[in-house]
């Protein structure tokens, strides 16, 4: 104790040295840490030491990210040549666009990009307003077996969606409700090839990752008091326009995250999308059958018809396959940069409160 005691005293004499009348008196760096048996020198390079490893590792980090990005963008953007070409390497010696055109016309870019907006839009809104009534149910009101609903809602989150394909192509293929479809019109419905299955999936919170929503939305209702709903009671509002009123406004932060879940993952989806979306032109669906619907246009162009598939060579269906790519992560990060404050904010606001 009398050693620490002694070295907070020469830190402070050091800092902040005052001459006889009262006045501080100005030392520089180094007599300040001659005072303090050179305490200031080894914690400055200690700090210096310890940005600079930091620099390094998060520019590390970032490359990792970045450079099949990069990579990515640079092919693109390169003529056929320029893949067999030893000297390119990461500058396209004869840019254009061409690849772009190309990849657009393959996917049917204009007609995908407009269905899959919808479709993602539409789902998204529909997975966040069922998962956050639900997330706000589990986390306020008592309920019986709650604990064991909530053990279901984990379990969604684990089993993957491939597991119970079978199940629901069967169950749509024959849809009935309690029997009463069949008994009325002697035959059940047959929902395959819509997306009516889909949506009533979303709205039944079934729907792709939805269980991960309501566990981001428990998680961060858990985290408001409850004094603010026990007011909102107390001034005569019910449970629904308590809700409505006082708590909504509260989660936007994590609202808006899971909406860019929820879009984001259903514009990339192709699980969900060819097992109940086959019919549309989806830009996920066309870039799972671009290298494929490659060698038919090569083939077009060359016969003149498109009955044959010509052989394209690797390189050339990972440029068209890498371009894309681009073309449809290209609106997500756009959206994520108008959203991303709300995005980080409710990352850092949801907690991990059990």
């Amino acid at each position: 104790m009398t050693k620490d005691k002694a070295k907070k005293d020469n830190n402070i004499t050091a800092v902040s040295p005052a001459s006889s009348d009262g006045a501080v008196v100005e030392r520089t760096f180094w007599e300040r840490n001659r005072l303090t048996n050179g305490y200031l020198l080894r914690r400055k390079v200690l700090s210096v030491f310890i940005s600079i490893v930091r620099g390094i590792l998060l520019f590390g980090l970032v490359f990792l990210i970045l450079q099949p990005v990069l990579n990515k963008i640079s092919v693109s953007f390169m003529t056929e040549q320029d893949l067999y070409n030893p000297i390119v390497i990461s500058i396209p010696l004869h840019p254009n666009v061409d690849n772009y055109i190309l990849s657009a016309k393959i996917m049917n870019y204009s007609k995908g990009i407009v269905n899959s907006l919808i479709v993602s839009l539409s789902i998204a809104l529909i997975q966040v307003a069922m998962t956050t009534l639900v997330g706000y149910g589990f986390a306020r009101f008592k309920f019986p077996l709650k604990n064991m609903w909530f053990a279901f809602v984990m379990l969604l989150i684990m089993v993957p969606p491939q597991t119970v394909s079978t199940s629901l192509f069967l169950h749509f293929s024959m849809f009935d409700v309690l029997g009463i479809i069949k008994a009325i019109t002697g035959n059940t419905l047959n929902l395959r090839g819509s997306a009516v299955p889909y949506y009533l999936m979303s709205l039944g919170c079934m729907g792709l990752k939805n269980g991960l929503y309501i566990y981001l939305v428990r998680q961060y209702f858990r985290n408001i008091p409850v004094d603010l709903e026990e007011a909102a009671y107390i001034d005569g509002c019910g449970t629904l326009r308590t809700f409505f009123r006082i708590m909504l406004p509260q989660a936007k932060p994590i609202i808006t995250s899971c909406f860019l879940f929820a879009f984001v993952w259903q514009w990339t989806d192709g699980f969900y999308s060819r097992l109940f979306l086959s019919k549309l032109t989806l830009v996920s669906t066309s870039l799972s059958t671009i290298v494929a619907s490659l060698g038919v246009e090569v083939a077009r162009n060359q016969t003149g018809n498109g009955a044959s598939q010509a052989s394209v060579s690797v390189a050339r269906s990972n440029q068209i396959l890498s371009t894309g790519t681009l073309m449809i992560v290209t609106p997500i990060i756009l959206l994520y940069l108008f959203a991303q404050r709300q995005f980080v904010e409710s990352l850092a606001s949801t907690g991990i409160k059990m």
